[in-house]
């Protein structure tokens, strides 16, 4: 994948045209300092009602079902162990063997997978998702 690099501008004008276009998010930054403990996730303006955004730096997929109400699963999708690659038509998709899982409970939709994804605990401070 090609790391995005630039202004803020650039990077909100490219998820707008994401989100546009019906194409699923996935934030890959490298930045070392957003890894670190107490560091937000995402902010929730970033994080589309009726869909979601995967944060494949932290390992994680935030929804947000409903205006307001947001949800944190794990990226690891329960069937092979890939990485969930996106939220559409709200279902969290896995690439590798096309499970799929609601974006309100994490559960399984479409198999194989034997599983949910598992929950996260989350808190929202100043519209910014951090774990716990």
């Amino acid at each position: 994948m090609v790391g995005m690099t630039g202004t803020c501008g650039r990077r909100e004008a490219l998820m707008a045209a994401a989100a546009g276009l019906g194409v699923p998010l996935v934030v890959l930054e490298s930045d070392g300092a957003a890894q670190a403990a107490g560091a937000p996730v995402i902010a929730t303006s970033r994080v589309p009602v009726g869909g979601g955004v995967v944060v494949a730096r932290r390992g994680v997929v935030v929804t947000q079902p409903r205006r307001g109400r947001f949800k944190v699963f794990s990226a690891t999708c329960t069937h092979a162990g890939c990485t969930v690659s996106g939220v559409a038509e709200r279902r969290i998709s896995c690439p590798c063997h096309g499970s799929q899982f609601a974006i309100t409970t994490g559960a399984v939709v479409a198999g194989p997978a034997p599983s949910p994804l598992a929950a996260r605990a989350f808190t929202i401070r100043d519209g910014r998702i951090y774990l716990v």
